[in-house]
C-alpha cells in the first residue's frame, strides 16, 4: 500500500470509528526525539511540548534517542503502539533523506503523519572577501571554477548535501562535498579556513553574518529569507523548483485512531501559533508552517521522491 493510500484509508476509518475522545489523554505522552539534547529539533520539540501539556491536560515525557541520522529513533519508534501517547518529534531528513542512503528498518508507512510545526531555509555561506555577493554572482564564480570550491555540508547524503545538488546539478557546478557531523562542526572548519562554503542551518551562521564575518548569497527556499536579508532565494534564479527546506513535524505510530490524531493535529496547530512560541521560533530563523494529515503525508513523498532522484544522479 502507498503512503497516500494508507493516508486516505485513515480519513475514511475515521468516519467509522466510534468516538474514542472523551477519555483522552488520561496519561502521561511520551515524545521520541531521535536526537541528543540540545539540538535544533530538541530545543523545539520540548519547548511545543510545554505548550500541548497545557492544552491537553497532561505530562509529556521526552526521550532522546539519537543516532544514525535519526535513523535510530525512528526504527526505535515504529515499535511504539499506535494508542496515542506515543509521538513522534523529528526533523525530515530521518524521513526523507537518510534512507536514500542507509538501509533502514523503516518507510514512510511505518507513522502516521499528524502535523508539521516549523520551517526554515538551509543556506551557503562564504567569507567576507569571496569574490562574489549576490546569489548568481555565487553560483557563476562556482560554474567558471569547477572542483576548486569545498563546501561543508551534515554528511554524505545528508540533506544539506542533497539540497546543494540540486541546485548545483541546474547550474553544471562542480564543487567538492566535505561531510562533517552537523551544522555546529561544519561552521568550525569553515570559520577555520578547512572549507570555503559554510552549508548548514541559518541560526548557527547568523551570528558570523551580522558579525560581518560571512555573508551569505544563497538559501534553498523559494522565498527570500528575513534572517538574510542579502541572500537570494531560489525563485528569483530560476529555480524555485529545487527547494529543499529544513522542516519539523510530529508524528504517530502507523495505525494512529484518525479521531486522535486530528486532535493532536489540531492541538499542535494551536500551539505553533502561540505568539510566544513564534518569536521563539523567529530567534532561530524560523517560521510556524502547520500542514496537516493526509497533506502532510503528500509532502513527506514529495519530498522523498525528488531527492531521491538526486541521490541516484550522485550515485550515492
Amino acid at each position: 500500500m502507498t503512503f497516500k493510500a494508507a493516508c486516505i484509508g485513515l480519513t475514511a476509518a475515521a468516519a467509522l470509528a466510534a468516538p474514542v475522545l472523551a477519555e483522552y489523554p488520561e496519561r502521561t505522552i511520551e515524545m521520541t526525539i531521535p536526537a541528543g539534547a540540545g539540538g535544533g529539533t530538541d530545543t523545539s520539540a520540548r519547548k511545543l511540548a510545554i505548550l500541548l501539556e497545557e492544552k491537553l491536560g497532561t505530562s509529556i515525557a521526552i526521550l532522546n534517542v539519537g543516532g544514525g541520522g535519526g535513523s535510530v529513533g525512528a526504527s526505535q519508534f515504529m515499535q511504539a503502539k499506535p494508542d496515542g501517547y506515543a509521538l513522534f518529534a523529528t526533523w525530515n531528513s530521518p524521513l526523507t533523506t537518510v534512507p536514500q542512503v542507509q538501509n533502514v528498518a523503516y518507510s514512510l508507512d511505518s507513522f502516521t503523519p499528524i502535523a508539521s510545526t516549523s520551517e526554515t531555509a538551509y543556506t551557503l555561506c562564504v567569507k567576507a572577501d569571496f569574490p562574489a555577493t549576490t546569489g548568481e554572482e555565487f553560483l557563476a564564480e562556482l560554474a567558471a571554477n569547477p572542483g576548486k570550491y569545498t563546501y561543508g555540508n551534515d554528511g554524505i547524503g545528508g540533506t544539506m548535501q542533497l539540497a546543494a545538488e540540486r541546485i548545483f546539478q541546474t547550474r553544471q557546478i562542480e564543487a567538492v562535498a566535505i561531510p562533517f557531523g552537523g551544522a555546529g562542526e561544519t561552521l568550525q572548519n569553515f570559520l577555520g579556513g578547512h572549507v570555503d562554503i559554510y552549508g548548514g542551518s541559518i541560526s548557527t551562521v547568523l551570528p558570523y553574518v551580522e558579525s560581518g564575518e560571512a555573508k551569505c548569497p544563497l538559501v534553498t527556499s523559494a522565498a527570500d529569507v528575513p534572517a538574510l536579508p542579502g541572500a537570494s532565494g531560489l525563485e528569483a534564479l530560476g529555480m524555485a523548483d529545487k527547494e529543499t527546506l529544513l522542516w519539523r513535524a510530529i508524528l504517530g505510530p502507523k495505525g494512529l485512531d484518525p479521531q486522535i490524531a486530528s486532535l493532536l493535529a489540531d492541538t499542535i496547530e494551536e500551539a505553533v501559533n502561540d505568539p510566544g512560541y513564534v518569536e521563539f521560533l523567529k530567534t532561530k530563523g524560523e517560521v510556524p508552517n502547520v500542514v496537516k494529515g493526509e497533506a502532510l503525508g503528500a509532502r513527506l513523498q514529495a519530498e522523498f521522491d525528488a531527492l531521491a532522484a538526486v541521490s541516484k544522479a550522485l550515485g550515492l
